[in-house]
């Protein structure tokens, strides 16, 4: 199999405080640069949001997400940096306690996720933001057409 990598950034649209599924999106992008079998990395280029890696069946999992953050990270007058608002250093801690880079196996250009796992970009600041995501993939083309793929290996 030929190797390849990419890097490409994604614009991604949040809404004030919110989890937003970018799976399909990353997927999409997979396909568009015939990934095979590899390694694709999703970094967030901020310090006010974040990645992480969750349910995607009920949508009160990210609800009581977002809600638990809150009260290990309440906004107000407790903080010294304020200079962007009473949202900001709450915004900043909430990033720190999730991830800003996540990595996630790709076979046969796919993300090797759970049934009930997806990507998400957390917003933590109270308005909406465009945020920039960079994806980074390591490893193989996907075959041709009428090339056979790979028998896959069990251990």
């Amino acid at each position: 199999m030929e190797p390849m990598q990419f890097i490409e950034t994604l614009a991604i649209r949040t809404r004030s405080r919110s989890m937003l599924d970018i799976s399909k999106s990353l997927h999409e992008r997979l396909q568009t640069f015939e990934a095979g079998d590899g390694l694709l990395t999703v970094f967030i280029r901020h310090t006010s949001a974040s990645l992480t890696i969750q349910e995607n069946s009920d949508p009160d999992v990210c609800a009581d997400l977002l809600d638990a953050l809150d009260r290990l990270a309440p906004a107000g007058p407790i903080y010294r940096h304020s200079i962007e608002g009473p949202d900001d250093m709450p915004s900043h801690i909430k990033t720190m306690l999730t991830e800003t880079s996540l990595s996630i196996p790709v076979l046969r250009g796919r993300l090797m996720l759970g049934t009930w796992q997806a990507i998400y970009v957390l917003e933590h600041r109270a308005k909406s933001h465009t945020r920039e995501v960079v994806l980074h993939f390591a490893g193989t083309r996907a075959p041709g057409p009428g090339k056979p793929l790979p028998q896959q290996r069990r251990p």
